[in-house]
């Protein structure tokens, strides 16, 4: 079996028809680093050059699918980076080569001859979700949360998937609030193909998977791309791309640079708290002014 830092693939004991992906950074939920994109395409190369497998199952270690992000290395570090560029003035293609290329990563499983089902237990937010939906189908426990908190500041998600997922009127819902929802609601809106308790979340996934497995691989790949197509013809890549450009402008304006102040000023925690409990965001002049003094704060 191929051997990465961030995860582990390989062929389900029971079933080896089934190639299983695991996202293996529980002690950061399983928060994407530098690797995880390289490694998540690699990967699934790996399970489409395997001719017994015929799908692919992604899941996380732990207490959850993926939390997103690390953004102790993004959001309160210190670093200098093609995605957080604070050393020199902001060029934002570099941003969107950097963050491009780690949406066509993702996209690996979407663009996948063989389908992917994501086993989401736990949250699968932020960045999680992307990698979530960029998988062909999804199964849920009923207590789990998806979404994309940082639509309320410093992000936008570049793969652009909740709008192909869920349609326009709860897109629109979820991007203008950042809410997650669970389980039982993602099946309701035709996000999830399946939402069972936790318990059963492994023996749902598994059916699910030997069920499509039986199916000759040929045919899963005609299905799939006849289905892709229609999503490409809507104009997915062209939404991608607009989305990548403006998750750069959402961490670079004043309200992004703001956030990211607070939270190496504060901690990434205490500036989530504030995301997410419905305060105002900090804008324009505002976030200028409040960002100068945290400068002051930020710990040398």
């Amino acid at each position: 079996m191929p051997r990465y830092s961030t995860l582990q693939i390989e062929k389900d004991p029971q079933q080896p028809r089934v190639a299983r992906l695991l996202l293996n950074r529980p002690e950061r939920l399983n928060a994407i680093n530098e690797e995880t994109p390289r490694e998540l395409r690699a990967a699934v190369e790996w399970a489409n050059a395997e001719d017994e497998v015929h799908v692919i199952v992604v899941e996380g270690a732990g207490k959850g699918f993926c939390g997103g992000y690390d953004l102790s290395q993004f959001g309160q570090g210190e670093i200098d980076h093609p995605c957080q560029q604070e050393r020199t003035p902001w060029d934002p293609m570099v941003d969107y080569a950097y963050m491009k290329r780690n949406t066509e990563d993702f996209m690996a499983l979407w663009r996948s001859p063989k389908p992917t089902i994501a086993k989401v237990h736990g949250h699968a937010v932020a960045g999680g979700s992307d990698i979530a939906l960029c998988c062909d189908l999804l199964v849920m426990a009923e207590d789990a949360r998806i979404g994309y908190m940082p639509t309320r500041v410093w992000g936008c998600p570049t793969t652009a998937m909740w709008t192909y997922r869920l349609g326009a009127t709860r897109a629109k819902q979820l991007m203008f609030t950042g809410d997650t929802i669970d389980g039982r609601t993602a099946l309701a809106w035709g996000l999830a193909n399946e939402a069972v308790s936790a318990e059963a979340l492994e023996g749902a996934t598994m059916a699910l998977a030997t069920r499509i497995a039986g199916v000759p691989r040929s045919h899963l790949a005609m299905h799939k791309m006849v289905v892709n197509q229609v999503l490409l013809t809507m104009g997915l890549e062209q939404a991608q791309s607009l989305a990548t450009v403006f998750d750069g402008i959402t961490r670079h304006n004043p309200e992004g640079l703001w956030f990211r102040r607070y939270a190496q000023a504060e901690g990434f925690k205490a500036a989530v708290e504030w995301r997410d409990s419905g305060r105002p965001i900090p804008e324009g002049d505002e976030a200028r002014r409040l960002m100068r003094g945290l400068e002051q704060r930020k710990p040398r």
